[in-house]
């Protein structure tokens, strides 16, 4: 499989920013892996435009589980992939957190995203809470069951592993707590979808930075990173593609 470096602007850049996109292109014009960008919604037209005959791929992160209608300030699949997204985000901790996101809802958006031809990157972690409880597999194996739609293949599903604790605190899992999260992510789906969970990319989130990026790339089963903050600079995600390049 191909590995994956995503980037998550969040709510994060304007215009200006643009130049950070260009700069990634051409430093990193043919990588050993996919780099992906997940601007604001506000970006996404005017980053492809940036990336045009790049290998650089854009996604959203978010989208509505309706084809259309009358939801005021919501985004459908089918909006992001004309304006030029191949993937998504989706049941990021910060949506369920703060949106109250469910595991239904999350497949039901994974379902939409597909349909319109998006790759959904599907996101799992636990509080810091429910990992001093002793419920980290507990809690992401009921998300992966409530969140992955059954009918994913490799070609329709990332997931994403981002224990929230971790999330933009500088903290970060022990190698072998990442090892263990993922080698169960990875059993777990196959019970979920079958041999082509073999083939569907899991990433690391989670506080990656370039000064970690090549041990944690080093863990099986870790098939590259959702980046956050690192992800706003050209240059520090660009050292993070190079560590994924070179695992």
């Amino acid at each position: 499989m191909r590995k994956l470096a995503a980037g998550n602007w969040k709510m994060n850049g304007t215009a200006a920013s643009l130049a950070e996109v260009q700069a990634l292109i051409a430093a990193h014009p043919a990588p050993g892996c996919e780099m992906l960008l997940c601007p604001p919604a506000t970006l996404i037209a005017q980053a492809n435009w940036a990336a045009r005959g790049s290998i650089l791929a854009l996604g959203g992160q978010d989208c509505h589980a309706k084809a259309s209608g009358a939801h005021t300030g919501d985004l459908s699949a089918a909006m992001l992939k004309d304006a030029g997204a191949a993937y998504v985000i989706l049941g990021h901790s910060e949506r369920r957190a703060d949106h109250g996101e469910t595991d239904a809802l999350v497949h039901a958006k994974a379902e939409a995203a597909v349909a319109a031809g998006l790759v959904p990157v599907v996101c799992v972690g636990e509080t810091e809470a429910q990992r001093d409880a002793g419920e980290t597999l507990a809690v992401i194996g009921a998300q992966l069951d409530g969140s992955v739609p059954a009918a994913s293949t490799a070609a329709t599903l990332v997931l994403a592993y981002e224990p929230v604790w971790a999330i933009g605190t500088g903290r970060t899992p022990t190698l072998e707590q990442i090892a263990e999260v993922h080698a169960f992510l990875r059993d777990r789906l196959t019970a979920r979808i079958g041999a082509e969970a073999a083939g569907v990319r899991l990433l690391y989130g989670g506080s990656v930075k370039p000064s970690n990026a090549t041990e944690i790339f080093a863990v099986p089963h870790v098939d590259g990173a959702l980046v956050g903050g690192a992800s706003l600079k050209a240059a520090d995600f660009g050292a993070i593609v190079a560590a994924l390049s070179a695992a």
